[in-house]
């Protein structure tokens, strides 16, 4: 009778102790690393996870935040090397009896990898979006980076990716066993998005860029880096714009490229048709405006801006690259084409304009798709099944 009152209380007090997490990501600029571990915060139960977060300082990661009891550690990336960190997050670790430490991002991660088998007490997640051979650095900073990822990367219990193809190329290509790499899509907060209705924001944002009902309004949205390839859907308009004179294309991001693109859509003396806009937070009321949604990307993870053209239910034209491939299905969810073809570009815009009917069935499908495979709740709950299988806990 004894030792079945002490198995209650056991059973009774591990159901009020909470998993204590810590998420290490660089911050150093928001983008879907970023978003991703906001969303995966927001998903956990509070009552079930003590969360810690270390990062650099950001008001934008700190807005996604809605969880208020996470507990934030300033920790400066910036520096390229400072190898300090590695016992500041070892201290932290130690300190909070951090069960599992999560981190992203290879300048964050070299450092929590090494802090976290120097603590000894802790489990450790990996979240690789973009491989280190896919960073957009010089031969000499990518060998350097693939040293420092291959090294620790001995002290990761599980890796977590965001396709198939990733999978394939932690295992084939850095040699990382099988059972170690788990592939989870990325997710969004599909119920956000309201494809039925549109009309008032569709409004609001024609408005604001003063375009007209008719007009064929096409948009595209990311980074002005040579990865996204906004250069192909430049090239490409020449031929749509004689074809339909009332076309306008909205490119929303920054970057390095925004200078070349604007010379080269004057260039191609279609500077009127082009509208360069700088990063917006309304994704939602900008994709309700758009007819036409392009992703031209060369080079991609398992791009966000594709799961929330989906989820508005947007005819999608994109590249078919590692990643968007398992986001659309070709003619079904979305139209695929070959990366750098302006050509096939214009093809396929001509064809959405002119068959109406087949870019409203794409959108249809493309929401449905959305709903079953790309949620963030199937996100959270498959990334807790990790949490608990490297805890060994069922």
């Amino acid at each position: 009778m004894v030792g079945q009152g002490r198995q209650k209380s056991l059973r009774f007090l591990g159901a009020l102790m909470k998993l204590r997490l810590l998420f290490v990501i660089d911050n150093l600029q928001f983008g879907g690393g970023e978003r991703v571990f906001s969303q995966i915060i927001n998903g956990l139960p509070p009552d079930k996870y003590k969360i810690f977060l270390a990062s650099c300082p950001g008001e934008e990661l700190h807005q996604a935040i809605q969880n208020h009891q996470v507990q934030f550690f300033p920790t400066d990336f910036s520096k390229k090397l400072n190898f300090s960190l590695i016992p500041r997050l070892s201290e932290i670790i130690k300190k909070n009896e951090i069960e599992i430490v999560h981190g992203q991002g290879a300048r964050a991660e070299f450092y929590a990898r090494l802090a976290s088998r120097l603590a000894c007490k802790s489990k450790y997640v990996s979240t690789i979006a973009m491989p280190i051979e896919g960073f957009d650095v010089g031969p000499i900073r990518e060998k350097i980076y693939s040293f420092f990822d291959r090294f620790s990367q001995k002290f990761v219990d599980r890796f977590l990716v965001v396709s198939d193809v990733l999978r394939d190329k932690m295992t084939k290509g850095h040699g990382i066993p099988a059972e170690k790499v788990i592939r989870i899509y990325n997710g969004i907060e599909v119920d956000h998005y309201f494809p039925e209705g549109q009309n008032g924001s569709r409004k609001k944002i024609r408005n604001e860029f003063n375009i007209g009902g008719d007009t064929l309004f096409i948009g595209a949205i990311g980074r002005l880096v040579w990865q996204k390839g906004f250069e192909h859907l430049v090239q490409a308009m020449p031929k749509v714009i004689n074809k339909f004179p009332q076309t306008k294309v909205l490119i929303i991001g920054g970057g390095p490229l925004r200078d070349d693109l604007e010379a080269l859509a004057q260039k191609l003396k279609i500077e009127k048709h082009i509208i360069f806009a700088n990063f917006r937070k309304d994704v939602k009321e900008i994709l309700s405006a758009l007819d036409i949604l392009i992703v031209p990307s060369l080079l991609e993870g398992f791009p966000m801006v594709t799961l929330e053209g989906m989820a508005m239910a947007k005819p999608i034209i994109a590249t078919a690259i590692d990643g968007i491939r398992e986001q659309i299905i070709d003619s079904k969810s979305g139209i695929l084409i070959p990366p750098r073809d302006p050509d096939a570009i214009t093809d396929a815009i001509i064809r959405l304009r002119e068959d109406k009917n087949f870019a409203q069935n794409l959108g249809l499908e493309a929401r449905l798709r959305v709903e079953e495979h790309f949620t963030v709740e199937k996100m959270v709950a498959e990334t807790e099944s990790v949490y608990f299988s490297v805890l060994g806990v069922r």
